[in-house]
């Protein structure tokens, strides 16, 4: 025999070795599964499947109370340094929409608790970072929509 057939050989051996083992070990656990688990009725109805949850109102479902579009000029953000324009267009857009919204008016101690009042979409962000840190937009038309627990969100206006 040369070297080549010897090794054909030994490979079609390995891989009858390799088939045998496996043929044994899948037929073990389907055996051990059917003789273990009893099958159920297929008319019985399972707890979850009678008392499904009703479904939940999404984010967009949620009662608008007010909405209006703005034109934030942010132009003042250009007095500082280059490395600190955008973060403070966006604190100008932050507080004109507080401001115009009317959203530092507090009525009780228990609403500073609940969290944010003011959410701006990752679509604002975006666009207020396009151009870097160094170069925020000279302005931005944004939709402010407050649902009736008094939450502010803002987005990008329709046609930018």
């Amino acid at each position: 025999m040369t070297i080549n057939q010897q090794k054909q050989v030994d490979e079609e051996a390995q891989n009858k070795s390799i088939d045998e083992s496996t043929d044994e070990t899948e037929k073990e656990p389907e055996e051990v599964l059917k003789e273990e688990t009893p099958k159920a009725p297929e008319t019985a109805v399972t707890p979850v499947e009678e008392a499904k949850p009703a479904a939940k109102k999404k984010k967009d479902e949620e009662e608008i109370v007010e909405e209006r579009i703005y034109t934030v000029p942010l132009s003042k953000a250009l007095i500082m340094p280059p490395k600190r324009r955008t973060p403070r267009a966006m604190r100008i857009l932050e507080a004109f929409i507080t401001k115009h919204m009317k959203l530092n008016v507090r009525l009780d101690e228990e609403e500073e608790e609940t969290g944010k009042r003011l959410i701006i979409s990752n679509e604002v962000n975006e666009w207020m970072w396009t151009r870097g840190i160094g170069k925020p937009p000279r302005k931005i038309r944004v939709r402010a929509a407050k649902d009736k627990d008094g939450v502010v969100t803002v987005y990008l206006a329709e046609g930018e």
